[in-house]
């Protein structure tokens, strides 16, 4: 039997998963104070890219990535990794990578705001009902799952900070709107410092199984990046919406996987180093993309369209 990576032992201080857990926390303010009202009308002005949005992330992403795991059969740590990264809700850089690639922001900012609200309920029954069908499928044998531990952690990281960021900005318009973006910058560098600072102090690590890892992301990020775009075209979304539905799906909160990771998990190697190299290769796939999406002209942002 292949060798598991869930006795490999990861670095990772009580001390950086506090960082972690605060600049999670940070980031979803952030992205509370920049939510406007024109975003919030999104989802009754455009409701069929809202659905298949929700629809692409929540339902065909963790599907997809069953098929993926089941046919390569990788070892048990990394599915499950990648299982808990198609858990996730999308990552909070998929609004810069939405205008990027010439996309529509106000549906980035509102699927945003709502796969974050439904993933306090919609992460834990998509990372146990898929873990479980895989393991049941390839040995007869299931996880247990602490469901209400994972769904405090979550709504700890996303659903407290998000409702207290539209709560301050309901109290303080003017000066939220002029602090939503140094917040978020401030703590999106905080975030890749602690990622990156743990993955390189876990590097012999990544070294050791980089033959596994790489293949295994770069194909699980390309199937989201392309499902959620051809998707949503054969629905009948306009180019316009279907490129923020893909980079809504294939950018994911890498983040979050790692605080729940340590804090239900305690540090599994496989998913640990899945979920951190995730984190590092989706900023790739989606310049990527935005180049394709934009036929190589980086950088030519799009206004917010109402």
């Amino acid at each position: 039997m292949k060798t598991q990576l869930s006795e490999i032992q990861i670095d990772f201080s009580e001390d950086r998963l506090l960082a972690l857990n605060v600049a999670m926390a940070f980031i979803m303010f952030g992205v509370a104070l920049s939510i406007e009202s024109k975003s919030f009308k999104e989802v009754s002005r455009n409701p069929k890219a809202i659905i298949t949005g929700v629809v692409s992330q929540f339902l065909l992403l963790p599907f997809f990535t069953f098929l993926f795991v089941y046919f390569t059969q990788p070892l048990e740590g990394l599915a499950l990794g990648l299982i808990l990264v198609a858990a996730c809700p999308g990552g909070n850089v998929s609004n810069f990578f939405s205008n990027l690639s010439g996309g529509n922001i106000a549906l980035s900012v509102s699927l945003t705001a709502i796969a974050t609200i439904l993933a306090i309920i919609l992460t834990p029954i998509n990372f146990e009902f898929w873990s479980n069908l895989y393991l049941g499928e390839r040995t007869g044998k299931g996880i247990t799952l602490e469901t209400w531990k994972m769904l405090k952690t979550i709504f700890t990281i996303l659903g407290g900070p998000l409702l207290l960021g539209l709560l301050f900005k309901y109290k303080f318009s003017s000066f939220a709107s002029k602090v939503a973006e140094p917040i978020k910058l401030i703590s999106f560098v905080l975030l890749v410092v602690i990622i990156g600072l743990a993955f390189i102090q876990n590097i012999d690590i990544f070294k050791k199984y980089y033959h596994y890892i790489i293949y295994l992301v770069f194909f699980h990020n390309a199937i989201a990046l392309g499902s959620g775009y051809l998707i949503s075209k054969l629905v009948g979304n306009s180019e316009y919406d279907s490129r923020t539905i893909s980079i809504e799906t294939g950018i994911q909160n890498s983040g979050l996987g790692l605080v729940i990771i340590f804090s239900v998990f305690q540090g599994n190697g496989g998913m640990a180093i899945i979920m951190a190299w995730w984190g590092i290769w989706h900023i790739v796939g989606g310049t990527i993309m935005s180049l394709i999406f934009t036929k190589g002209r980086l950088f030519k942002f799009q206004p917010i369209r109402s």
